[in-house]
């Protein structure tokens, strides 16, 4: 997909711990559903709420993660978020603010789902990836 470097954001992907069970196949199909979005200085990216319908990695700038009101986090390239909307339409529990120009590759809820449905395995490895995400986070608990 134009707009973005397709290597740079399956680089970027590989890091989200429910993707590392990928194989560079999986995780390549899973960029070509990428579509470059940008968003400008002050801008919200996604807001506290609102419907939650896709998953957003920064390729470049810096955004603010408000939650209620209250700034919790920064992050920047590299960086994700919105990865549970993937799976679940739940409002956002947060709003992320453009600090800068910000440019994200953003992967819809419905593409991820039908290349779910095409692929099998690749559901089998992001389940087998969340799984050890879930175990990583309860021995740290």
């Amino acid at each position: 997909m134009a707009g973005y470097d397709r290597s740079l954001y399956q680089t970027f992907l590989s890091q989200v711990p429910m993707f590392t069970s990928c194989t560079p196949e999986q995780l390549d199909r899973i960029a070509e559903l990428g579509d470059a979005v940008a968003a400008p200085d002050g801008s919200a990216i996604v807001k506290e709420g609102d419907d939650a319908d896709a998953f957003f990695v920064i390729t470049s700038g810096k955004a603010v993660i408000d939650r209620g009101g209250r700034e919790v986090a920064s992050i920047g390239a590299g960086q994700y978020f919105g990865e549970l909307a993937l799976f679940d339409p739940s409002p956002r529990n947060a709003t992320v603010t453009a600090s800068g120009m910000v440019s994200l590759v953003r992967l819809k809820r419905d593409d991820f789902t039908r290349a779910l449905n095409e692929t099998p395995a690749m559901r089998d490895a992001l389940l087998h990836g969340m799984a050890r995400r879930l175990h990583e986070l309860d021995a740290h608990a």
